[in-house]
């Protein structure tokens, strides 16, 4: 490091650069009017041609993007360049000029004394073509003359323009007040970018806090994060649907399908495993009984089962629009069992005051799986839909024979109801039509109930019939070999 000279004309204490804030307003600017406000001199400081002993020239070369030298032979500028008077002690700040400087002028105090009384050295130093780049060196060069640089960055857009020239010129405090700046600050998702790419520039220290904004230690925290917010989903609060329609956005625009994938899986075997449990406690021989600890108990497992019901419904739909369901068609076809209870419990009359709309969310459950493989959008082997239909074909049945009695004010929910009955009806028809013939046999024959309303009321049904028949009495295929 250089020392500095104690004749040197230069006051020892400069104009303190106040202006930041119209500064960081031209930092990206092109124009004119802007290269001339950021050149503007500073009496006994920057660009004071007067007291300076550097010139410096800043100039545009794509061949030599970072290249900085000395001349003796460059009394002009050419279009373009930019030519600053700038003081040795100043520059000093910036390790790149302090060394450029102690090389070129030796490390002999009297002989840097003697070189500095007969001439100003003249620097020249190359540019990158990037727009601004004239701008953030004028305005670095600027802050080489402030003493305190707290209030030096005070913009997003000025501290990426900046933090580059620092980092080149090893202006170690500017760029510990940029990357504080940065460090403290929101950004947009371009600005987000523009700094991630000049991360791999400084020291990991330095970095340490900008990267931990944008990076974890957590393999899984994506997941871990979709895991929360469907607790919070379910439980934290107390008006769900906006709740649950944010979420559910989120899940839409995730970028990791497979993540999404496992995050609703895991909630969907949860919130079965939850409804199971409730629906099988309430058709326990145990809990059979009137008297009133019983009956409290009935009505907690009836209410539980809705609850978790109805966000296994919203789980169901979330699958299904992402096509991830797969999981969820397969493991909710496995559950004999559990429509067996569902079944036991639609034929008493105990939920009807309590829960009447849980056949309903079950419903939806079995419909919204149920069309997504006869739609396609779900691709499972035979056995799963052949399972899927034989084990819900009859907890819809019991849910037709077992409605509840009709009142006046009851008229929306009931044709509400005729219309899931009938969507599930053609649509397990439909799967029907995709099985085996001797399968299909089966379970036709299972599904005569729906004619409960007259042949005219079910052509769906006598559609499903004609298929099986028409294919029935078909010629195998195989016997036209000859």
């Amino acid at each position: 490091m250089m020392h500095h000279n104690t004749n040197n004309p230069i006051p020892k204490k400069r104009q303190r650069i106040n202006s930041s804030t119209r500064l960081s307003s031209l930092s990206s600017a092109a124009s004119d009017s802007s290269v001339q406000f950021l050149s503007l001199p500073i009496s006994g400081g920057f660009n004071d041609s007067s007291t300076a002993d550097v010139l410096l020239r800043l100039f545009h070369d794509s061949d030599s993007l970072s290249s900085i030298s000395e001349t003796s032979n460059s009394s002009s500028s050419k279009d373009g360049d930019i030519q600053i008077y700038l003081h040795s002690s100043a520059l000093c700040k910036a390790k790149y000029f302090s060394a450029l400087l102690s090389d070129r002028w030796g490390r002999n105090k009297d002989d840097f004394e003697m070189k500095m009384k007969k001439k100003v050295h003249k620097l020249n130093l190359a540019l990158s073509p990037k727009p601004g780049s004239i701008n953030a060196h004028l305005m670095v060069l600027r802050l080489i003359y402030c003493d305190d640089l707290s209030c030096a960055v005070n913009s997003v857009e000025s501290a990426i323009l900046m933090l580059p020239v620092a980092m080149k010129l090893i202006f170690d405090d500017l760029v510990k007040q940029c990357v504080r700046f940065l460090e403290a600050v929101p950004w947009s998702e371009e600005e987000e970018d523009e700094i991630l790419n000049l991360v791999p520039f400084l020291f990991e220290e330095e970095s340490k806090e900008l990267l931990a904004r944008v990076s974890t230690s957590r393999v899984d925290s994506c997941e871990k994060m979709l895991d929360n917010l469907l607790i919070s989903a379910k439980q934290n609060h107390p008006n769900l649907v906006p709740v649950k329609a944010f979420v559910a956005r989120l899940l839409r625009e995730f970028s990791s399908r497979d993540s999404s994938r496992r995050v609703l899986e895991k909630a969907f075997s949860m919130s079965l495993k939850v409804v199971k449990e409730s629906m099988e406690e309430y058709s326990s021989p145990d809990f059979r009984g009137d008297h009133n600890e019983t009956e409290a108990i009935q009505r907690l497992n009836l209410h539980n089962a809705l609850t978790n019901g109805k966000h296994l419904l919203w789980l169901v739909e979330r699958m299904v629009e992402l096509r991830v369901a797969e999981m969820a068609v397969k493991e909710w076809s496995e559950q004999d069992s559990f429509a067996a209870d569902l079944q036991r419990a639609f034929r008493d009359d105990a939920w009807r005051n309590i829960v009447p709309g849980l056949p309903t969310v079950v419903l939806k459950c079995t419909s919204k799986l149920a069309n997504a493989v006869a739609s396609g959008n779900i691709i499972v082997a035979r056995e799963v839909r052949m399972k899927l239909v034989k084990d819900w074909l009859p907890v819809l049945i019991v849910c037709k024979d077992n409605a509840s009695p009709v009142l006046p004010c009851h008229k929306p929910a009931l044709h509400s109801a005729t219309s899931l009955y009938l969507e599930l009806e053609e649509t397990f028809l439909r799967i029907i039509s995709t099985l085996p013939m001797d399968d299909a046999q089966e379970l036709l024959q299972q599904c005569l109930s729906f004619s409960a309303r007259g042949s005219e009321d079910c052509p769906h049904l006598i559609t499903a019939f004609n298929t099986w028949f028409r294919r029935a009495t078909r010629r195998n295929p195989a016997t036209n070999i000859s």
